[in-house]
């Protein structure tokens, strides 16, 4: 009765030991702390009287101590090779062994701790594997005091469960680990990425205005000068200010935007500066503000000149003394953040109608860059088209070539009230409409076919109509052919007489045609966002 009580008692304690190693183990800290934890649970539960958890370093293939108890500081730098005595063996078979008396057992090394000592007293050695996706990654090693009586088995079987509980806890770190460095791999590649689709050299243009506005930007981006880029909508003003950040020494720091159009006048103080706990109503606890998380970086302020005049006077300290108080706080917080302003208004005017502070519009425009408006700068309308097709065909999965010269006159005609915006969505549309290898008149937007944004609307007769696609045919052919008139018919699958007939017709001139090179795609660059 007394022995079956005894072993009942030894049951609770080895239970009540394995349910505060799992939460030893389930802890978010770091895991070497948690294998301390479990060898200093297991001395005061299981009379442990030392213990170390070894794990294989997968490269050198050596066994080294990851944690320990009972060992000396020379003694945890100790090393085995697969193979090499009991824990070697164990570690490269997978198998546990268990030595009753340590004293007796020639494998022993007493590389860790020297058992075989005089005057020290008998111990037994227990050796576990532990074990991740069948193969063995470490070992779990524990000397208890001798007992001739000790179920040897059971402790065996004990210190297994022990084992496999730190092999899962060891897989959830490994798991950890490898997100951890995937994540780091991911971000220095997208740092990489924006800092090459971002640099101003990968601006599309090459009209005098665009160098214009390139100088600027090498001008002053690799100062902290406030910049204020002013143009109309849809002209490219962030991707401009992506630019300035992007070549400037702040670009391994954050780049914060900021569009205050799109902000309610009651939530734009708050998203800039942030707000304490319990500010206003909803606010259940500390928000940092913009301005803290561009800390280091590049702040831009998308139509800076929506901004009410309650937040235009703490912006102002904000770009005068670096400093300022989040929404309901006391506390001075002090930022070093670069500004990089934008708007398509007329703050001059707006300065007089008293919208506008004048002396904010004095700290913001330290260093204007116009962005020029489409129309200005027509030179650049085929470079931007060509481009756009690229991205586009690519995206949807078009064997799109080129661009007719009907089609061609009809971007370079219009006058672009939306800018290169308008442009980028014109070429969407026409490379969705388009089924063939080229874009025809007839695959863009009807805005540009009718000019009906210019007001310059025609009444077309369905004749008129038939006769112009079909003298954009010829064009196109024509084009193709190098202004062989009988190569253009067999590309129409028509007669040199009837081309013949029809050049005289629509007052076509194949010789312009003969010294020109068929239009082509220019080489791919760097992808534009959207603008």
């Amino acid at each position: 009765m007394a022995k079956r009580i005894a072993d009942t008692s030894a049951e609770a304690r080895r239970l009540a030991t394995l349910f505060e190693i799992s939460q030893a183990l389930s802890g978010r800290g770091e895991l070497k702390p948690s294998l301390q934890r479990v060898l200093e649970k297991l001395e005061r539960d299981q009379n442990l009287v030392r213990g170390a958890v070894m794990l294989l370093n997968e490269d050198t293939r050596d066994i080294h101590i990851e944690s320990a108890l009972g060992f000396g500081a020379e003694g945890q730098t100790a090393r085995y090779k697969l193979g090499e005595g009991i824990t070697g063996r164990v570690v490269e078979s997978g198998r546990p062994i268990v030595v009753p008396a340590v004293s007796r057992e020639p494998l022993f090394l007493n590389r860790a701790f020297q058992r075989k000592r005089p005057g020290m007293p008998e111990t037994t050695f227990v050796c576990v594997p532990i074990v991740l996706d069948r193969k063995p990654v470490g070992a779990l090693a524990v000397d208890l005091d001798y007992d001739q009586s000790r179920d040897y088995d059971g402790a065996q079987k004990f210190f297994a469960v022990v084992a496999g509980m730190i092999a899962q806890a060891l897989r959830v770190e490994r798991t950890i680990e490898d997100e951890r460095k995937r994540l780091l791999d991911e971000n220095a590649h997208l740092k990489n990425e924006l800092q090459e689709r971002y640099d101003f050299s990968n601006i599309i243009g090459t009209s005098g205005p665009m160098r214009q506005a390139y100088e600027q930007i090498a001008q002053v981006c690799q100062t902290s000068t406030t910049v204020l880029i002013r143009g109309e909508s849809g002209t490219g003003k962030e991707l401009i200010a992506h630019a300035i950040h992007y070549s400037s020494p702040r670009s391994k720091k954050p780049f914060v935007k900021v569009s205050v159009a799109a902000l309610p006048d009651t939530l734009v103080e708050s998203e800039l500066f942030g707000y304490e706990k319990g500010a206003f109503t909803g606010a259940q606890g500390r928000k940092s503000g913009r301005f803290e998380l561009a800390d280091g970086g590049t702040l831009f302020l998308d139509e800076v000149g929506e901004l009410n005049l309650a937040t235009q006077v703490k912006l102002l300290r904000v770009l005068q003394e670096r400093e300022f108080e989040r929404l309901g706080g006391t506390e001075t917080i002090k930022v070093n953040v670069r500004v990089v302003a934008a708007t398509n208004k007329d703050l001059e005017a707006a300065i007089a109608a008293r919208q506008f502070r004048e002396d904010l519009y004095y700290r913001l425009n330290v260093f204007p860059i116009f962005v020029p408006p489409l129309r200005d700068r027509k030179p650049d309308v085929m470079l931007l088209a060509d481009h756009f097709l690229l991205k586009y065909a690519r995206q949807h999965s078009k064997r799109i070539k080129r661009i007719s010269t009907p089609a061609i006159d009809m971007l370079m005609s219009y006058h672009w009230p939306g800018n290169v915006r308008e442009l980028e969505n014109s070429m969407e549309t026409a490379v969705l409409s388009c089924d063939g290898s080229v874009i025809h008149a007839h695959h863009l937007p009807p805005t540009l076919q009718t000019a009906e944004a210019s007001g310059t609307v025609m009444q077309t007769s369905l004749g008129d109509a038939v006769g112009q696609y079909e003298k954009d045919l010829i064009l196109d052919a024509l084009k193709t052919a190098r202004g062989n008139r009988a190569r253009a018919a067999r590309l129409l699958n028509s007669t040199e007489r009837i081309i013949n007939y029809k050049v005289r017709k629509y007052r076509i001139d194949p010789r312009r045609f003969r010294e020109v090179a068929q239009a082509t795609i220019r080489p791919p660059r760097l992808a534009l966002p959207r603008m």
